[in-house]
């Protein structure tokens, strides 16, 4: 290179001082614009038109009449409604709780270098890359007294064994806990997975030099430094819970009676089956706002977690 005469490298330099570019950002952006119009109309739009609904006497069809709350007022006083409150508070907790730990381990004993890795990260992912529709079916006959394991292991001489939960209305949502924590585990391991991935190797080397326990580094190190990852797992599960619809509408269908009712089912009959759209769409506000609510204050942690480590 010859003095006095820029290198490629200066005056790309200048040109990203200057805010220049190769001429591709405009383009960029009119790429962009179809996903941020989808994401105004598709999204924003339709979460405005639901609760002005909500604030209708609509049926069958939308009213543009105003009612104020009445319709809020009417579900919160709609006994059904407020059961699939519980219900879906119940499943949560467990759902996401049970998540987190079996996915934990089952990324632990793969990340320890077991043989077979990439056959057992295929069949502990394959399940949620099913439709919970069609496994749904299975878990239902498998849970079934009279057909699935009671009757298998009564056959079996053990005449005492019981497990009828599917049809107790107590216990009926216990059964699409098992059923969504069987699907969802794998999506953990593999989020958990890559993180434990990242961590630096020598790490464990100075724990061993030092004569650490494997479950105090864990506990003391490695689960520190997968915040991130489980913040990241944490927002996938809850708002995996607050949807849930097609487990339930596949094992119990929000039985026996409205034992294992849940929000989305609720509004989902009264949208369909009940002709009564405003009070459906109440139902997705209060829950849209609940789940901003949860969601919010995780997202802004995960995010400040983030920009701190990078």
């Amino acid at each position: 290179m010859q003095p006095g005469i820029p290198s490629d490298l200066d005056t790309a330099r200048r040109r990203a001082r200057r805010g220049g570019g190769s001429g591709a950002s405009p383009w960029a952006h009119v790429a962009l614009a179809p996903m941020a119009l989808t994401a105004v109309v598709a999204y924003l739009g339709a979460a405005l038109w639901t609760l002005r609904v909500s604030l209708s006497s609509s049926r069958s069809l939308p009213k543009w009449d105003f009612v104020g709350l009445a319709q809020y007022a009417r579900l919160l006083s709609n006994d059904r409604w407020l059961l699939s409150l519980e219900n879906l508070a119940l499943y949560s907790v467990l759902f996401v709780l049970a998540c987190l730990a079996i996915g934990f381990l089952l990324a632990v004993l793969i990340d320890r270098q077991v043989a077979g890795e990439g056959v057992l990260r295929a069949v502990f992912l394959y399940p949620y890359a099913m439709s919970f529709i069609a496994t749904g079916l299975v878990w239902q006959w498998l849970l079934n007294p009279q057909l699935g394991m009671q009757s298998a292991v009564r056959s079996w001489g053990v005449s005492g064994f019981r497990f009828d939960w599917i049809v107790d209305p107590d216990r009926a949502i216990y059964t699409i806990v098992i059923a969504t924590v069987w699907q969802a585990s794998g999506f953990v391991m593999v989020v958990l997975l890559a993180g434990l991935r990242r961590v630096d190797p020598e790490l464990w080397s100075a724990a061993r030099l030092d004569g650490i326990p494997t479950w105090r580094v864990y506990a003391s190190i490695i689960l520190p430094l997968l915040g991130y990852s489980f913040a990241t797992a944490f927002v996938a599960l809850l708002a995996a819970a607050v949807k849930l619809y097609d487990a339930v509408v596949a094992m119990t269908q929000g039985g026996p009676g409205i034992a294992s009712e849940v929000p989305a089912k609720f509004i989902m009959d009264h949208l369909f089956g009940r002709a009564n759209i405003a009070l459906a769409s109440a139902g997705s506000t209060v829950m849209l706002l609940t789940v901003v609510a949860l969601l919010a204050p995780v997202l802004y942690a995960r995010d400040r977690a983030r920009r701190v480590h990078s």
